[in-house]
């Protein structure tokens, strides 16, 4: 046996692991829906100016990126974008969502959205603070 040393996976050694991973945790869990997901704001030349990221995995849908650019913000976009991913979420069944913002980000925009800060990790990244939020909806 070796341990190798620490370097960027190849793909073939990446998905190995993931695969591995996802099969012992469904021997626990049981099989649950993993999608990927996403929404997107164009502009009137099709250029896009904002969008989420998110991916639903475990019965959660997990934010992992929302941004609207500076020249189209304060119209209601990025709490547009929002919705429709949890209006999306909703209809498979999702009611739990979580993200993470950063203290230069957008703590009060979410808690607006009536996320709840639930944690928070100092220095992440440095000289900030990382906040974790979460969010329960009915169906």
């Amino acid at each position: 046996m070796l341990i190798t040393e620490v370097s960027e996976p190849s793909e073939e050694d990446f998905e190995v692991l993931k695969n591995g991973l996802n099969g012992f945790n469904e021997v626990h869990s049981g099989p649950l829906l993993n999608e990927k997901v996403s929404s997107f704001v164009k502009n009137d030349k099709n250029e896009t100016v904002g969008g989420i990221l998110g991916e639903i995995n475990w019965g959660w849908l997990h934010i992992k990126g929302l941004w609207v650019s500076e020249s189209v913000r304060s119209k209601g976009l990025g709490a547009g974008l929002l919705s429709k991913l949890e209006t999306y979420a909703k209809s498979k069944g999702i009611t739990n969502i979580r993200l993470e913002t950063t203290s230069f980000q957008a703590l009060g925009f979410y808690e607006k959205q009536g996320y709840v800060l639930f944690g928070q990790l100092p220095d992440m990244p440095p000289t900030y603070t990382s906040y974790f939020l979460m969010k329960q909806t009915r169906i």
